[in-house]
């Protein structure tokens, strides 16, 4: 007996966009926290970018408010934290209790009044999600990670006494991993009507045959355009474009290991009497070259556009509120095409929705080198109903934010953020239901979630 069916094949390279799907702390598989003294502002900068180089993130025409020779080096810890909890059994699978740590670094000068420059490392897209390997969610991903790093080169001009803007090329590189089991019960039973899988022959649902892993990596190139007008002496606004990105994962690996099931086959099949071992009849199929042996996939991962805009009003000379407006075009991910070494290209529909979010924030300077920082953000879900998987237990959520400036030495200071992510419990699926394209009905639980993230930059200043 052979297991050639195409829908195990098409079910492991599925799982190539599945690794593309979603950062746990952050709306659809973005992350905006990429400097602590915004961060502590609720990321509201775009009128207003803080003079510690990441300019080049949160606008780049901001880099002609640079005074003097700037090197910013920092990281942002997060730790997310949830469960899921199925709405039959009351079974519980909880996140793994993980930190990571997300870099950012700016190096940004000015070359006269009216001229800067500066370059940025940074990760404003990326994927965290870690469950353990026998979580509910299991054959969908219980270990998802996109690790990616932008490079951005700078420049910006100050056209007029009020206008500067500024322009940057990204530079994107990707990685990519998923790790997944997959069920033989749900496998098509070969040689039998379409629709017969192997729970015909008394297989239990949710029984793992198969650990699956797939790795690919990928590169991908945008602009950042920015501007920024100083309406009064007190007040400014700010506009930023983050043009999309698609990074081709051109080089996709599947490997993959058997999971004894220690079944065997109550009744006679063609060719395998009764009393034969399942796995046995499964473990050709590990083979090179069969449908669970190595393999290379292909696909494309879309780093959506945003539009950031916002204004900053400086009430005195000590008191600074701010305030911004982000639209992120996450309808970019909407389906996704996957091709692989022994099957048809794959469609996979996800059909994000476009996200809004509002950042509000305000700073208080304290003392000489001493500023107080607090902010607040809230944002829409990128993920619709029947997308929400232990992938992505994407939802509305609220942010909250303090922060601090404080000097540490001559011409070096430190700034340091808390943010608090508090997300909507959201109705969500650990499985795809037996359809090609699932959809809300077998939703069958609630995704309950949260995170703490501390952000902390050393900015050194030269003249």
């Amino acid at each position: 007996m052979v297991v050639t069916s195409a829908p195990i094949r098409r079910l492991l390279v599925a799982a190539l966009l599945l690794a593309c799907s979603g950062r746990a702390y952050a709306q659809g598989y973005g992350f905006y926290e990429q400097g602590a003294c915004a961060v502590g502002r609720g990321g509201a900068a775009v009128a207003a970018p803080c003079d510690d180089g990441s300019a080049v993130f949160y606008n780049p025409a901001g880099l002609t408010l640079t005074t003097e020779t700037v090197v910013n080096a920092g990281a942002t810890a997060v730790a997310p934290r949830g469960h899921f909890t199925n709405a039959t059994t009351s079974r519980v699978s909880a996140l793994k209790d993980r930190t990571f740590l997300v870099p950012a670094g700016y190096f940004a000068r000015g070359v006269n009044r009216r001229v800067a420059f500066g370059v940025g490392v940074f990760a404003p897209y990326g994927l965290a999600s870690d469950w353990p390997e026998a979580s509910e969610g299991r054959f969908l991903g219980y270990l998802s990670s996109i690790k990616s790093v932008q490079v951005q080169p700078t420049a910006a001009v100050q056209l007029t006494d009020r206008l500067s803007v500024g322009a940057g090329l990204n530079l994107s590189r990707a990685e990519v991993e998923l790790r997944r089991h997959l069920d033989l019960a749900s496998v098509p039973l070969p040689g039998a009507p379409p629709g017969i899988t192997f729970q015909a022959l008394g297989v239990p649902a949710g029984t793992d045959f198969a650990n699956v892993v797939l790795t690919g990596s990928g590169f991908g190139i945008g602009a950042h355009l920015g501007a920024i007008v100083k309406a009064s002496e007190r007040v400014s606004l700010g506009a930023r474009y983050l043009l999309r990105q698609h990074v081709d994962i051109d080089n996709g690996e599947l490997s993959s290991a058997q999971i004894p099931t220690g079944l065997v086959l109550r009744a006679p099949l063609p060719g395998a009497p009764a009393g034969t071992p399942i796995d046995l009849l499964v473990t050709p199929q590990f083979a090179s070259g069969a449908t669970l042996g190595p393999q290379s996939a292909t696909t494309t991962l879309p780093f959506p556009d945003q539009l950031v805009i916002g204004g900053a009003v400086r009430m005195t000379s000590r008191v600074m509120l701010l305030a911004d407006y982000q639209f992120t075009n996450w309808s970019l991910f909407d389906e996704v095409v996957i091709r692989n070494q022994f099957a048809p290209p794959t469609r996979l529909v996800e059909s994000y929705r476009n996200t809004h979010g509002i950042r509000l924030g305000g700073e208080y300077a304290y003392a000489q080198g001493l500023t107080i920082r607090a902010g607040f953000d809230t944002h829409t879900a990128a993920a619709p109903d029947q997308s929400v998987t232990p992938l992505i237990p994407d939802a509305p959520r609220l942010e909250y934010t303090a922060g601090l400036t404080m000097p540490l030495f001559r011409r070096a200071r430190m700034d340091a953020a808390y943010l608090f992510i508090d997300q909507r419990d959201r109705r969500g699926r650990t499985t795809d239901g037996g359809l090609a394209v699932p959809t809300a009905a077998v939703n069958n639980g609630a995704y309950q979630y949260y995170a703490n993230l501390l952000c902390v930059s050393v900015v050194l200043g030269f003249k």
